[in-house]
């Protein structure tokens, strides 16, 4: 299991637009990916579950990642916020 910190950047939150791009990026991996804010927790290839999250601009969300590819799938999300929230 891999495990990392981010902080949205983005004041306008974690919206449709990087939500669905964020999506096709976790589904690029066979493992599971799963995003947790305080105690509710999301399947990260599910829109409506990271919608439903709630994320907004200045919140700190917590990237789980478990099984086949874990490392890269990890490094290779950070990343990806890190670009775009």
């Amino acid at each position: 299991m891999q495990k990392f910190a981010f902080t949205i950047t983005d004041p306008e939150g974690f919206h449709a637009r990087p939500a669905g791009m964020f999506v096709k990026e976790a589904k690029k991996y066979p493992c599971t990916v799963t995003v947790e804010k305080g105690d509710k927790r999301a399947d990260a290839r599910k829109m409506f579950g990271l919608m439903g999250l709630g994320i907004k601009g200045g919140e700190t969300i917590t990237v789980i990642t478990e099984g086949e590819q874990e490392e890269t799938a990890a490094a290779e999300l950070e990343a990806f916020l890190q670009a775009n929230l």
